[in-house]
């Protein structure tokens, strides 16, 4: 498991981004494969998210995970929210205590959000149609209109996700990111176009009054190291690795 050296200056809160090794899953999800979706003995993938909940010190059933749409959905959580009944979207904010929230992904970005004087976290899915649809700007919206949360205040980790390295696209998607202002992320080489989701998400948290220094960005590429993280585009047939965020209690922290 890795930490995010930003979110790790604050006590209050316990997070993690995953790895692929350590877990009981068998090829091709080798093997700490936290995804129920992707075709892994549903048995294994439970005795996995076992494990990192005895790893990091949180009860697995408070644990809320979501079933991912690629959409720009954030979904406050309720008390109707478990791990065997994740809402369907692809962000999750709370302030209640002692609710491990997951973000899993094979290249797209995991995003974990944290307001320090609000006592607010949120986590995000945001591959390229995450990107597109602006995810971020509602997750940051729902921190100031449901929450009272100062953009200022909010700190923002992104994991390891696939790089302008090794993410080509079409020309329809160079197409389509000219068309919503986001040619800037496009690179092109030799007749092809690559794309840099990371620079899009930065841009975006930006825009939102998000302080620079208050973003961290991995910079891993999930396709170059397909060894340390499952990677959609390197390998297809695959599991999915998480970035989690707790807040924990006053007399936890």
């Amino acid at each position: 498991m890795k930490k995010s050296k930003l979110l790790s200056t604050f006590s209050d809160n316990l997070h993690a981004f995953t790895v692929r090794s350590g877990g009981f899953s068998a090829p091709p999800y080798a093997s700490l494969n936290l995804g129920f979706h992707v075709g892994d003995n549903p048995w294994h993938v439970e005795m996995n998210h076992e494990l990192l909940a005895n790893t990091l010190g949180y009860d697995k059933k408070a644990l809320i995970h979501m079933k991912q749409i690629h959409s720009e959905k954030v979904h406050t959580v309720s008390a109707q929210d478990n791990f065997y009944n994740p809402p369907t979207c692809d962000a999750l904010i709370t302030d209640k205590r002692n609710i491990p929230l997951m973000v899993m992904v094979a290249d797209c970005s995991p995003l974990l959000f944290y307001d320090d004087e609000k006592k607010v976290i949120a986590v995000a899915h945001a591959g390229r149609q995450g990107a597109f649809k602006n995810i971020v700007t509602n997750v940051i919206k729902s921190f100031r209109d449901d929450f009272q949360s100062d953009a200022q205040n909010i700190c923002v980790s992104i994991g390891a996700s696939i790089g302008r390295c090794c993410y080509e696209v079409g020309s329809e998607i160079f197409d389509e990111a000219c068309g919503i202002g986001l040619k800037y992320a496009i690179t092109q080489k030799e007749g092809r176009y690559y794309l840099d989701v990371s620079k899009i998400l930065q841009t975006q948290l930006l825009a939102c009054g998000i302080q620079k220094q208050n973003i961290e960005i991995s910079g891993e590429c999930t396709c170059c190291k397909n060894d340390t993280y499952f990677s959609y585009r390197a390998e297809g047939k695959t599991g999915r690795f998480a970035g989690v965020l707790v807040l924990l209690d006053k007399e936890e922290a």
